[in-house]
């Protein structure tokens, strides 16, 4: 069946120089519209990095950047570049309501939504420069079941993603395919009467629970620890907690967060619902601190050798473990500049030392294992207690 749309000609809205531009493209004999934002402080000189953002069933891309995913103000300030496509109608539903085809419910969908995407991506990266290391894909709901997709289909040109109020379904689950290590962040309410938390959702059972899904991207990066942690209470009135999961040490410095918002719905928290968090910002912060090659300036951490032959080493490093203080001793005639790495890959220390024997006081980091990287060694140290 033929699908027709009325093709109406928005006027770009000039705030300061931000621009929020209704788009179309043509791909597999559709016209398919896509809201863009371009924050003022876009610089074409500089890549630049591009979020998708996917409105839930039933919904579509304004209500969606409007009332649910509000990423423009974040944009002002990170400088990336925010996609709202829009979906096609489910021809086989009651209502032909806008979706994103995931299988599953949506299984009499003929939408090519990847193709879609690609072809997005492609055009915006003929028009602005975009940096092709750094797209990222979230989503709410059925918007989020299709991120999903996206890291499994075309991981290729997905850096990392988030999903808040979705999951994986049978088919994504099955066949999914992914390329390399893949940051994902899931924010789910475990009182949700639409998704699920223990699997399945309210059109059918054909969805994975958030421990299986969590579990197969941990496994795929290969986490190797996990933190468990009681985020504050702030808002005591929204019947809600939140609890945050985090899988770490992935290859390629990749992570898995999960946030389980205990008595949380159906909801965006942040937007309506649980209001302790900030799910917009939350997946911003996860997902730009990687690329396409996992955490940007990242430490590999697998590697806890030196990578020089000992011919080469011109570091020498005590004690180990060490309670306050170490020594790093570098050779005659040498001077380096060495920075120390936390288990997620962020620098906590950095300084230019000279030859012979430098000590230096780290007492102010928390027990743990760090990671000590100069230009040809990196060294395991752990900080114990006194």
């Amino acid at each position: 069946m033929k699908v027709v749309f009325t093709i109406i000609t928005f006027i770009p809205v000039l705030l300061n120089a931000q621009q929020t531009l209704k788009n179309t493209i043509t791909h597999d004999n559709e016209t398919r519209e896509y809201t863009i934002y371009i924050p003022d402080i876009y610089d074409e000189s500089y890549p630049t990095p591009l979020m998708f953002s996917f409105h839930g069933y039933g919904s579509n891309q304004d209500i969606h950047m409007l009332l649910i995913n509000d990423m423009r103000p974040i944009a002002d300030t990170a400088g990336f570049i925010i996609v709202y496509p829009k979906g096609l109608p489910l021809l086989a539903s009651p209502y032909n309501e806008l979706h994103w085809n995931v299988g599953s419910w949506t299984k009499t969908s003929t939408s090519d939504d990847i193709g879609f995407t690609k072809a997005i991506i492609d055009s915006l990266t003929v028009d602005y420069n975009i940096d092709s290391n750094r797209v990222y894909s979230c989503g709410y709901s059925n918007g989020g079941y299709f991120s999903f997709e996206l890291a499994c289909q075309i991981n290729d040109k997905i850096a990392a993603i988030g999903s808040v109020s979705g999951s994986m379904t049978e088919g994504t689950y099955t066949y999914c395919n992914p390329s390399h290590p893949t940051p994902v962040v899931t924010i789910n309410g475990t009182s949700d009467s639409d998704v699920y938390y223990s699997g399945g959702n309210s059109y059918d059972d054909n969805s994975k629970s958030l421990s299986v899904v969590n579990n197969y991207w941990s496994n795929f990066n290969n986490t190797d620890s996990v933190e468990q942690i009681n985020l504050p209470d702030v808002n005591t009135s929204d019947n809600s907690t939140v609890e945050l999961s985090r899988y770490i040490n992935g290859d390629n410095c990749t992570s898995v967060e999960h946030y389980k918002v205990v008595g949380g719905k159906h909801e965006w928290p942040g937007s309506f619902g649980n209001m302790d968090i900030n799910s917009s910002k939350i997946i911003w912060d996860f997902v730009s601190k990687y690329d396409k090659n996992g955490l940007i300036e990242c430490l590999p951490t697998s590697t806890i050798r030196s990578k020089a032959s000992p011919s080469l080493e011109t570091i020498k490093l005590y004690p180990n473990p060490f309670s306050d203080q170490i020594t790093v001793e570098l050779k005659q005639n040498t001077g380096k500049r060495i920075k120390i790495f936390n288990t997620i890959g962020k620098i906590v220390f950095s300084d230019f030392l000279t030859s012979g024997r430098n000590k230096i006081d780290l007492s102010f980091l928390p027990q743990n294992i760090y990671y000590v990287r100069t230009d040809n060694q990196i060294i395991k140290i752990i900080k114990t207690n006194k």
